[in-house]
């Protein structure tokens, strides 16, 4: 039972991560511009990872996306494919991990294919997970660096930096999916071990002699005629060989001859 509810846990901990993890990618609001020395504007601006969006003070807002590919920077495109490779494997761990639950019967599937299903289900979404983070983090750290230039190119007089932008809601919300999404992947690899039969092990039985000090011989086989005892153990004392007639055969002695 404990195995069943750890992978059913586990399932819906990954559904939210890698719903999570579309929702964040699909967000525009990845960087925000930075209100902290103009508090008062009459346009608020706000950039995701497939369009940027200006918004007035009206309530109008308007967006634009990046009609370009080859123009962004390189760290913006692999955090794009970071987090299109998380989302795809997390995709694929949810379908896989459906027909690898436990409480769910699909023919004559055993127990054996549904625990290599789990864990190809949990590395999968462990995958997932550690995709989102990364592609989160990269975008972050590209945030911090320019943030930090912008300044102290603002504070040396160099240019007059208007606009700068520091973390929108959508990296929070992809760092919360990511470690969802490996949370999930780690229970399912839990619950894989539940799921393994266990091996069947077969002891030796001795068999012993109902009886007291029995021991049983037999005499040599020959390949002759069929069996025979050895001549060497029939002879002992009292015993003389039965004379021989003339056709080869011996004769023995008969009840009679001993009246």
């Amino acid at each position: 039972m404990s195995t069943t509810i750890c992978q059913v846990m586990g399932f819906l901990v990954s559904l939210l991560g890698v719903g999570g993890s579309i929702m964040a990618t699909a967000m525009d609001t990845w960087s925000t511009q930075d209100l902290y020395d103009n508090p008062v504007t009459a346009v608020f601006q706000y950039q995701g990872l497939w369009r940027s969006c200006v918004r007035q003070s009206s309530g109008f807002t308007e967006c634009r996306p990046y009609f370009t590919i080859l123009g962004l920077p390189a760290m913006f495109q692999a955090v794009r494919a970071l987090m299109i490779v998380g989302i795809v494997l997390g995709i694929l761990g949810l379908l896989v991990c459906i027909f690898a639950l436990k409480c769910i019967r699909i023919g004559s599937m055993e127990d054996t294919a549904k625990a290599n299903m789990t864990l190809t289900s949990g590395i999968m979404f462990i995958i997932a997970g550690l995709c989102a983070i990364t592609g989160v983090s990269v975008f972050a750290n590209m945030l911090v660096t320019n943030f930090w230039m912008s300044t102290t190119s603002m504070f040396q007089g160099m240019q007059n930096v208007q606009n700068r932008y520091t973390f929108g809601s959508a990296l929070f919300v992809g760092w919360v999916a990511g470690g969802l999404a490996l949370v999930g992947g780690i229970m399912m690899c839990l619950a894989c071990k539940g799921l393994i039969p266990e091996e069947s092990r077969y002891k030796a039985v001795s068999y012993n002699a109902s009886g007291r000090n029995i021991s049983y011989r037999t005499g040599p086989y020959k390949s002759g005629l069929g069996y025979e005892a050895d001549p060497k153990t029939r002879k002992g004392v009292g015993y003389e060989e039965a004379p021989r007639s003339e056709d080869g055969r011996r004769s023995y002695p008969s009840k009679y001859d001993y009246v």
